[in-house]
C-alpha cells in the first residue's frame, strides 16, 4: 500500500494530478478545498472517496483514497478542557488500520499553538490509537523545543513511542529528532531556508513490514507548494 502526505499549499483541484504518477492508494493533503462544494467538476469526479474537515470550504484537511477501499470516519474527540483542537481527522481503512491526519494550527493560542494542539489531541485520544499511521504538517520540530514545557516536539514523539508509535522517516534514515537531512518545508518556497515539519508516524506493527520511506525532492514540487510530497509504502 502506497500513502502520501503533502501539504499542496492551497488549490488542490490544479494539483492533484501532479501526484497521479505514484499511484498512491491514500493521500492526505493539508490545505486542500472540500470536493464537495468546489465548482471544479473534474475534482468533484476525481475525489468520489474522501473525507474532509475545515473551517471554509475552500481550506481543509482530505484523506482521499482509491475506491478499492473503504475510508470510515471515526467519532473522536477534538475537545481539550473545553479548548478545541485543529486539525485532525481519524479514520479506518478497510477495518483493518487506522489513519489520523493532521494538520496542526497556532489556533489563536499562545502557548498551545502548533505541537501543543498535537500534544493536546494525543492526551484526549491516546487510548484509542490501536494499528495506526498518524501523518500530516505538525509545523513543528525538535530544534524548537523549549526548556519550560512538557508539549514539546520531543515530548509528543516520546508519548507516541511509549505507545509504539515512532517515526517512519527517522525510522528508514537512523537520523535524530532535529538533526534530519531532507527538508519537507521550505519556508517562502525559499531553497535556503529548509525545515523538516511534515511527518509520517506508524505503529511498529505496520513498520514490521515497511517497504520504504521518500521526501520528494525534485524542484518541480517547489514550484506548488512550500511543503514536499512524503511518500510511504508498507505491506498489509
Amino acid at each position: 500500500m502506497r500513502i502520501i502526505n503533502w501539504n499542496c499549499s492551497g488549490a488542490f483541484r490544479n494539483k492533484y494530478e501532479s501526484l497521479s504518477a505514484f499511484k498512491a492508494d491514500i493521500l492526505i493533503i493539508q490545505e486542500c478545498e472540500d470536493p464537495s462544494f468546489s465548482k471544479d467538476i473534474k475534482y468533484r469526479t476525481w475525489a468520489n472517496n474522501f473525507l474532509w474537515i475545515g473551517d471554509n470550504k475552500n481550506k481543509g484537511l482530505g484523506i482521499f483514497a482509491n475506491n478499492s477501499l473503504k475510508l470510515n470516519a471515526l467519532e473522536w474527540s477534538n475537545t481539550y478542557m473545553d479548548h478545541k483542537v485543529k486539525h485532525f481527522l481519524p479514520c479506518i481503512v478497510d477495518n483493518n488500520f487506522q489513519i489520523l491526519a493532521v494538520w496542526s494550527h497556532q489556533n489563536k493560542s499562545p502557548n498551545f499553538g502548533y505541537i501543543g494542539q498535537v500534544w493536546k489531541y494525543l492526551q484526549i485520544n491516546r487510548a484509542n490509537f490501536e494499528k495506526i499511521i498518524i501523518a500530516g504538517d505538525f509545523n513543528s520540530n525538535a530544534i524548537w523545543d523549549e526548556w519550560d514545557r512538557w508539549w514539546n516536539h520531543s515530548d509528543v514523539v516520546k508519548e507516541l513511542e511509549q505507545l509504539n508509535i515512532v517515526s517512519a522517516y527517522h525510522t528508514f534514515t537512523n537520523e535524530q529528532q532535529g538533526k534530519e537531512t531532507i527538508a519537507t518545508f521550505h519556508h517562502q518556497k525559499n531553497k535556503t531556508k529548509p525545515y523538516h515539519i511534515d511527518y509520517v508516524f506508524a505503529s511498529k506493527s505496520l513498520l514490521k513490514n515497511k517497504k520504504q520511506f521518500l521526501i520528494e525532492t525534485s524542484d518541480h514540487w517547489i514550484n506548488l507548494s512550500d511543503h514536499r510530497p512524503l511518500i510511504f509504502d508498507i505491506i498489509l
